[in-house]
């Protein structure tokens, strides 16, 4: 007698549990996000504009990406300016502060070469702290291949 009651109480827990768990709204509410099992994850930021709501949402990502408790200390960041970007690599575009601060918390910044050719701008018109690539495409690619995430903010 006492086994039965005890199965038809295991029974009983099962499928509501079972229930519960075929709820998708439930199921959803629970998430919590994806479990960063890896030991290292990197993520390289393409910033190809100088619209100011789009800088700053690439500044804000970055910063986003860095804070994610998953994440803290298993990130590698890049941030790759070319065309438009590129006026926010200079000494006149006022980002001095945020792009030293991502730099000291990491994050490689660097400037797309081909961009200067094209503009006929001067290596000395940049921070000097901002690292130089050949092209940011070339950046993007090699660093795609190599199992970064592309982000385009």
């Amino acid at each position: 007698m006492k086994k039965n009651i005890l199965i038809s109480i295991f029974a009983l827990l099962f499928a509501q549990s079972s229930i519960a768990a075929e709820d998708p709204f439930e199921h959803n509410r629970l998430y919590v996000g994806a479990e960063a099992s890896k030991e290292t994850y990197r993520a390289i930021y393409q910033l190809d504009s100088n619209n100011p709501e789009i800088i700053k949402k690439a500044f804000r990502n970055v910063n986003n990406l860095l804070e994610d408790p998953r994440l803290k200390g298993k990130v590698q960041v890049e941030l790759v300016a070319y065309s438009g970007g590129s006026e926010v690599m200079m000494k006149s575009s006022g980002y001095e502060a945020v792009l030293r601060d991502l730099v000291s918390k990491g994050v490689i910044v660097v400037q797309c070469l081909n961009t200067l050719k094209e503009k006929k701008l001067e290596k000395s018109q940049f921070y000097d702290f901002i690292g130089f690539v050949p092209s940011a495409n070339g950046e993007l690619v090699i660093r795609g291949s190599e199992g970064w995430v592309i982000i385009k903010p």
